[in-house]
């Protein structure tokens, strides 16, 4: 089912033939309406396949999925938070936006490795031989 793309920011788009939508009965609120229309949206995207994302983003993404990739590698989005088909259509494909936004931000800066002050030794030793002095308080009187 091909639908219009999905914007994902100024380097990133989705084409509408990669996202796959499919509509099922939902539970929860709703009335009887819920026991007749098709509300809740399943969105596929083959998340490991797609030419749109690069590698790094791919890699991300996959890490992000958790259970929601399938051994295919095809990433499935479920939304039925709102009453009506558009809405949860809207929610699912936002919710795919957000997750690859996620996957593409800039990985952090390393660690630098740094050393403890002069101050900070000598207050861990000072706390540590007046522990040990509280330690040997504790011993049977004539042990030298």
């Amino acid at each position: 089912m091909a639908s219009d793309p999905l914007y994902i920011n100024d380097r990133m788009t989705i084409a509408g033939w990669e996202l796959t939508e499919q509509f099922v009965l939902a539970g929860g609120p709703g009335g009887q309406n819920v026991n007749k229309v098709s509300t809740a949206v399943q969105l596929f995207f083959p998340l490991t396949t797609s030419p749109s994302l690069p590698d790094r983003v791919k890699a991300n993404a996959i890490k992000l999925a958790g259970r929601r990739l399938s051994k295919e590698g095809v990433l499935l989005i479920e939304a039925s938070r709102f009453r009506s088909q558009e809405r949860n259509r809207e929610d699912a494909r936002e919710r795919l936006k957000e997750l690859l936004l996620e996957a593409a931000k800039p990985p952090p800066p390393p660690r630098r490795k740094t050393k403890p002050t002069k101050g900070s030794i000598e207050r861990r030793l000072k706390e540590k031989t007046g522990r040990g002095e509280i330690k040997k308080m504790r011993e049977k009187p004539g042990h030298d």
